[in-house]
């Protein structure tokens, strides 16, 4: 289904058009108790890192390269205003990046407000690219720079962002290696990556060093580790089984349906069903799309009731 450009007006009207969707929908059908929240700020544990935090998620880098993404470039003071919003609300992670030069805004909107009671997530960039730098320093110094930029004396979760080889668990052994540090120093409490690839996502099945993957999931397979879904949740299943925990990510498709009402309650429900994740990340760019998916997530779990 091509995806439908509508405005903000018939996109927050169409909630209750969608809501439908998810009530009758057949394909989606079944008692949403696959992850086994009730809420949708309510508070998870990732894996078994003893890290608590909201099933919803905030993520920074909505078209992000370069340390620019979506808010960055909508101007400071609004990137600040919708992390406030957002913490405001009910959410407990927010999730950026290197390359998604978000950092310091999170610093200034979240400043006020106890550390402990939220989470911060970032992630190193080691391949060609996306940064502005040709360097690429060792995960200490870069870690070290993060938690200046986030104002922060620890990092609750760090990631290798992006990996696609077979092969990653290899070739990043000396970054793995002083994250392991960092974590035993308490620097972060906890590490692993984010995947971009099948390939890459398998090797994480096996690997007692990753304690949480961001994982490309949605219902549609757009801008996933593959069109076929149930491979890809296949996969996502026997790492969420091993104990790490799982971030979904992607779950409108790159923003692919971001406009397409019931494409965005379809993935929902799946993912709600899916048994495989702990938790969701959501690229916003606007105040109300925070209530919206709030909105959704709560009459997903209220059909299941």
């Amino acid at each position: 289904m091509k995806a439908r450009h509508i405005s903000r007006r018939k996109f927050i009207t169409n909630i209750s058009a969608g809501s439908a969707v998810l009530l009758t929908s057949g394909a989606m059908a079944g008692s949403l108790t696959g992850i086994g929240i009730t809420e949708p700020f309510q508070t998870i544990t990732l894996g078994k890192t003893g890290i608590k935090t909201s099933f919803i998620g905030m993520g920074t880098g909505v078209h992000g390269g370069d340390r620019k993404s979506a808010i960055v470039r909508a101007g400071r003071e609004k990137a600040i205003s919708l992390i406030r919003y957002a913490y405001d609300r009910g959410i407990r992670m927010f999730d950026a990046a290197d390359a998604y030069g978000t950092h310091s805004a999170i610093a200034e909107a979240l400043h006020r407000v106890p550390r402990e009671s939220y989470v911060l997530v970032s992630k190193i960039w080691v391949r060609p690219g996306a940064i502005p730098e040709a360097e690429r320093p060792d995960a200490n110094v870069v870690v070290d720079r993060f938690r200046k930029e986030l104002q922060t004396d620890y990092i609750d979760l760090v990631q290798i962002h992006c990996m696609e080889s077979t092969t990653w668990t290899d070739e990043q052994e000396r970054q793995m290696d002083i994250l392991s540090s960092l974590k035993d120093k308490g620097i972060i409490r906890a590490h692993g990556v984010s995947v971009h690839t099948l390939e890459a996502l398998e090797a994480c099945v096996s690997s007692e060093w990753v304690d949480v993957v961001h994982a490309r999931i949605n219902a549609y397979g757009d801008a996933m580790d593959s069109e076929d879904t149930d491979k890809v949740l296949s996969v996502i299943k026997r790492i969420h089984d091993s104990g790490k925990g799982v971030i979904g990510m992607k779950l409108i498709g790159n923003g692919n349906f971001k406009n397409d009402s019931e494409k965005i309650n379809q993935s929902l429900r799946y993912v709600l069903n899916s048994g495989a994740v702990d938790m969701v990340i959501v690229g916003f760019d606007e105040h109300w799309q925070i209530d919206n998916y709030a909105t959704r997530v709560k009459k997903a779990l209220k059909s299941s009731s």
